[in-house]
């Protein structure tokens, strides 16, 4: 999408070119184009980012980013074309390809049930959301803080989840301590959607680092679902473990 904007405290052709980097260090600004005229400023953007960012981006000492007379229609018509549906394709795709293939390996073993399903989900969940995170751990690490409510606390903490959920991946196919197992899964996802809670009710801005760096989401209620998914599948099986 494209948006314009006017740049108080644009000076000389020197604010152009610093503005000009600033702008395209921001995630989702794919180029810019700075001008004396008004707009200034012509960003053309992945998806929409928050004013406040742009803002952030540039500095607060001497320029102040404000939207143009059209932007916000703008917004909101290029808003309500790229829906949720298509904001979370990638997501939708990675589950459809999970439980597919999930229900697949049953054809193998037809007497091992819905348990074995839920078993090899789990599995499959986690390989695939550990190697998208593993990708690029360091920006996985920097984006989680921003939400998670242990990663803020403790940085290293997000350089740590990835390879746990890898470790549970392990587990969950080969079937070890499926008890302990899925207790660990219980509580590692229930911690990890306190942070998804509590930025939602805020209504934060923010990237959601479920797929890490690689494919760009918006933490919304999809994120909330996709927690709360695991820690369903995870009681059930813990549950049917016990009984």
């Amino acid at each position: 999408m494209k948006q314009t904007y006017n740049i108080a405290g644009i000076t000389c052709s020197s604010c152009i070119t610093r503005l000009t980097t600033r702008l395209l260090s921001v995630n989702d600004v794919l180029s810019a184009e700075l001008q004396f005229a008004s707009p200034q400023a012509t960003l053309l953007l992945h998806t929409h980012v928050p004013l406040a960012t742009l803002q952030q981006a540039i500095g607060s000492d001497k320029y102040t980013i404000t939207p143009t007379t059209n932007h916000v229609a703008d917004v909101a018509a290029q808003s309500a074309s790229t829906s949720t549906s298509v904001s979370y394709y990638p997501i939708y795709l990675i589950f459809a390809y999970i439980a597919g293939a999930s229900i697949l390996v049953l054809f193998a073993a037809p007497d091992s049930g819905f348990m074995a399903w839920m078993n090899n989900f789990m599995a499959g969940f986690f390989l695939v959301f550990s190697f998208f995170k593993l990708l690029n751990i360091s920006a996985f690490a920097e984006g989680y803080r921003t939400y998670d409510v242990v990663a803020r606390r403790f940085p290293a903490y997000g350089y740590v989840y990835p390879l746990l959920e890898l470790l549970l991946a392990i587990a969950y196919l080969l079937r070890l301590q499926p008890l302990l197992t899925n207790a660990f899964t219980l509580i590692l996802m229930s911690v990890s959607i306190v942070g998804v809670v509590k930025s939602l009710m805020r209504k934060s801005a923010i990237q959601c680092a479920c797929l890490g760096t690689i494919i760009k989401l918006p933490l919304s209620t999809v994120t909330f679902a996709e927690d709360a998914l695991m820690i369903l599948m995870s009681l059930i099986m813990l549950l049917m473990h016990l009984l």
